[in-house]
């Protein structure tokens, strides 16, 4: 069941509308009787892995180590 608030009677009620968008329901805030946001429970972005290292999690430790001056005048720098 869809939950519509004025923006007034929302402040009022911000908790119960965070509880009734957290159980489910659709919650629309509206300013002066027009619909202007949608309140959606937050999902926690799953954690990035960079594809090119994808299973690969050893490292050299030269990786780290600053570059060369022959390496660094090859990079433009």
């Amino acid at each position: 069941m869809p939950v519509t608030m004025n923006m007034q009677e929302a402040k009022t009620n911000l908790s119960r509308l965070v509880n009734a968008a957290l159980a489910g329901d659709e919650v629309v805030i509206a300013n002066r009787g027009v619909p202007a946001v949608k309140l959606v429970p937050y999902v926690r972005p799953k954690k990035r892995e960079l594809g090119f290292v994808k299973g690969d999690e050893s490292w050299d430790d030269a990786f780290f180590e600053p570059l060369s001056e022959e390496d660094l005048e090859l990079w433009g720098s």
